[in-house]
């Protein structure tokens, strides 16, 4: 079985699909893969719009999730436009500290995908809020 991680890149890959959807609204330049507790992976694409009414690729796999009657997150990819990878936004981040507060410091997240660098959410958010 190929690696969590391959596995994660190649499922953001393929459904990154960058695309003009309208004048107003562009999808996939970044597209996200989460892997949550249950050992399911969960995808998303960013949805950019002429205002402020888009979404991150990272939020949009966690909608995916919780949709689906999932909440805990155990790795995250997101994969950017040339398949470099980075870091969640602090709207992201937020997301996953509010959504497994007692937990959240242990998410693991891709920083480097060629570079195999990861981090834990508690190293990206040391001085959380609540």
């Amino acid at each position: 079985m190929k690696d969590i991680w391959e596995a994660l890149y190649q499922a953001a890959a393929e459904v990154q699909q960058e695309r003009r959807i309208s004048e107003y609204v562009e999808a996939g330049g970044v597209a996200a893969a989460i892997l949550s507790k249950s050992g399911k992976i969960y995808t998303g694409v960013c949805i950019d719009t002429s205002c402020t009414l888009g979404i991150c690729a990272e939020r949009n796999a966690i909608f995916q999730m919780i949709t689906h009657g999932e909440q805990e997150i155990q790795k995250v990819i997101a994969v950017m436009p040339g398949g470099r990878t980075g870091a969640p936004c602090g709207a992201c981040r937020e997301l996953m500290a509010q959504l497994m507060p007692g937990s959240c410091r242990q998410i693991e997240i891709m920083l480097d995908y060629e570079k195999k660098k990861i981090m834990t959410l508690g190293e990206l958010i040391p001085e959380w809020w609540i």
